[in-house]
Order: structure tokens, then C-alpha cells, then sequence
């Protein structure tokens, strides 16, 4: 079981408080929020939002508010001159939810596997949510672009249109009041009100934190053992490991990919087309997906050859030379062949290709 670290934390006989800046919130102090009250000291804890520093003083744990990083008195702000700390191994500077999680993020994903916060499970994946989740809103809320600005305009780069509604930030942005909405009278009541959206935009960005959380705890985790596997097998499949086949069940296997390729350090060993069934039965059909160049591209390391794309069924047997060819995308990232042995033929044609 987990040495839950918030367990080690004073408590006052009143309960835990939380406290945090009113007004116009952001995506950080309302993940900061939703992350500590997964743990049981502040599972029942109470929250107040102010600016008053005679207020905040009373609260056993303060996000995004009061200037002062001290982790030693529960004090997380990130708006000070003089702060400059990053999660380790990355370079990004924390927001409050990247410093809440770098405290309580170990003891949350020890709570979630159930084992011990030192466990090499929970290091893993304490890792792995920070850099596909919390990051990403401590970059935003810092002013931090996923690309450097100067290069893009060196290059001449320019966006194709707007993606920024859909980042993690925008939604919850989109639940403060709007300008021109009615405000109550009398201050505790607009003050309730307000407050009310913000726990509203706790739970809607906790929630994908959770579902994140699940999703790599029950899910990413259990398919390691399994990609390694596979990646150690590869040469069985192509004399230059160029073919990956994952037996049994498909598995999530492109960031334990790209990890192992990167422990490895071997450009010229790197795996372009990966095989997996659609499903366990014996009669299942099988996928052959080319590699993408990173996680996020949509450009294969070797796109499937340009002649078979948007083939299906016996025009694709016919180009191929392949029997039972399913369909390879117009894109060439991904085909299907009804059997292994088809499937496994693709792949020795295309790295030939």
C-alpha cells in the first residue's frame, strides 16, 4: 500500500481548508484543487477563495495565491519574480497544478495502483501523467508555447487555424462568467455564484485528469511487459528488426516504443511496421501500421507503398500479390489482411519497397 504523503501532513482539530485567489479563474488552481481533495486528508476538505492575505493565513494549504512557495507550511503559488522550479527531468516552469503534483502526485498514482510511493510503477507513471497532462497546463498558464515562436517565424510557419478552443485551458476558461452576465447584489451571494463555477471547473478538469489516471494506471502500464516483449522478439520477424508483432491482444505500444528506441539509442534499428490483430479470436483479422515519426505525427518513418494505398479486397491482392488483402488507408499509415501470414507478407514487401 501507498505511504500516502498528505497523511503526513497536520491537520487543525477545525479540518483542512483549502484556499485559492477569487475572480477569474484558470485551468491550474482548479486541477490543484481537484488533485488534492483525491487524497483523504483533504478528501472532506473545505475551500475558500480570497485574495486576503489575513484569510489565506487561517488555510492549511494555499494554490495559486499569496506569493510564497514553501512546501514545508503547504504554500504553492507560482507568481513569484524570483520562481523558477520545473517538474524533474522536464524544462517547463511549474504552474500550482504542477507544483501540487510534484508533492501529492506520487502518493495520488500510489493510491491508484496500490503499492508504495518508491515503487518503480508508480515512478513511471508519476512521470508519464506529468508529461502527457499536467505540463501542458503549466506551460499555458506560464505563457509557454509548445514551439519556440522565433523559429516559427524564421521558418516561416504559419498555423492553418485556431486549435487553441480545444486545449485543456480554453474549456475551463469557458466556464467563468461571461461579461455581461447578472450579478447578484449582494457580495456573499455573487461570491457563492462565482465560486460555484469554479467547483464546477474543478470536477470537469479533474475528470479528465482521473480518466487519465485510469487509463494509464490499468491500461498504458499493463502494456509495457507486453511491447517489450515484442520489441525483443523483432528480429525473429525481419533480420533488421524492422517488423514488430504483437501476439495476443493489441496493446497501446507507441510510447513504450519510442521509449525503448530511445534507451537504445540506434537510429538504424528502428522499428517501421508493427502487426497486431483486431481481436483475440482465431479467425481475427490483422493490421499492419506503419510507425509514425513521433507520437504526435501524422507522418509514417514508412508509409505502406503509394501503388497500394486506398486498394481494397482483390484490387489490393492483385497490386500486392498478397492474397487476402483487406485495405490499406489513402494515406498509407495503416492496411489489413485477413490473416497473419498476409499481413506479415505486407510487411517484408513494404520494407523491401
Amino acid at each position: 500500500m501507498a505511504e500516502n504523503a498528505a497523511k503526513r501532513l497536520k491537520t487543525s482539530e477545525s479540518g483542512v481548508k483549502i484556499g485559492t485567489h477569487n475572480g477569474h479563474f484558470h485551468a491550474d488552481e482548479a486541477l490543484a484543487v481537484y488533485m488534492l481533495r483525491l487524497l483523504p486528508t483533504y478528501a472532506n476538505s473545505s475551500l475558500v477563495r480570497t485574495r486576503d492575505p489575513a484569510v489565506l493565513e487561517t488555510c492549511h494549504t494555499v494554490v495559486d495565491v499569496g506569493g510564497e512557495y514553501d512546501a514545508s507550511r503547504n504554500r504553492y503559488d507560482h507568481h513569484q519574480r524570483t520562481f523558477g522550479t520545473t517538474f524533474p527531468g522536464r524544462p517547463t516552469k511549474l504552474s500550482s497544478a504542477g507544483l501540487v503534483y510534484m508533492h501529492f502526485g506520487k502518493a495520488i498514482v500510489a493510491q491508484e495502483l496500490q503499492k508504495a510511493e518508491d515503487s518503480d510503477e508508480v515512478g513511471v507513471l508519476w512521470n508519464k501523467l506529468y508529461e502527457s497532462f499536467v505540463e501542458a497546463l503549466d506551460a499555458h498558464d506560464n505563457g509557454i508555447s509548445a514551439y519556440d515562436p522565433q523559429k516559427l517565424e524564421e521558418a516561416g510557419l504559419e498555423r492553418a487555424f485556431s486549435e487553441s478552443g480545444f486545449s485543456l485551458g480554453a474549456m475551463v476558461g469557458r466556464l467563468n462568467p461571461n461579461w455581461n452576465d447578472p450579478v447578484p447584489d449582494d457580495r456573499a451571494a455573487a461570491q457563492a455564484a462565482e465560486d460555484a463555477r469554479f467547483l464546477a471547473a474543478s470536477a470537469r478538469i479533474g475528470e479528465e485528469f482521473s480518466r487519465g489516471l485510469e487509463y494509464y494506471a490499468k491500461a498504458w502500464l499493463p502494456a509495457r511487459d507486453i511491447v517489450h516483449a515484442a520489441h525483443a522478439k523483432r528480429f525473429e520477424w525481419d533480420p533488421e528488426g524492422r517488423v514488430m508483432v504483437i501476439e495476443g491482444q493489441s496493446v497501446p505500444w507507441k510510447d513504450h516504443l519510442y521509449t525503448l528506441e530511445e534507451q537504445e539509442g540506434d537510429d538504424n534499428k528502428k522499428v517501421l511496421y508493427v502487426l497486431y490483430a483486431e481481436h483475440t479470436r482465431p479467425d481475427a483479422r490483422w493490421r499492419i501500421q506503419a510507425v509514425p515519426v513521433t507520437k504526435d505525427s501524422f507522418q509514417s518513418r514508412k508509409a505502406l507503398p503509394e501503388p497500394w494505398r486506398g486498394a481494397r479486397d482483390e484490387q489490393l491482392d492483385e497490386i500486392t500479390g498478397v492474397p487476402g488483402g483487406v485495405f490499406v488507408h489513402a494515406s498509407g499509415f495503416i492496411g489489413g489482411n485477413k490473416t497473419f501470414e498476409g499481413a506479415k507478407a505486407l510487411a517484408e514487401k513494404a520494407c523491401a519497397f
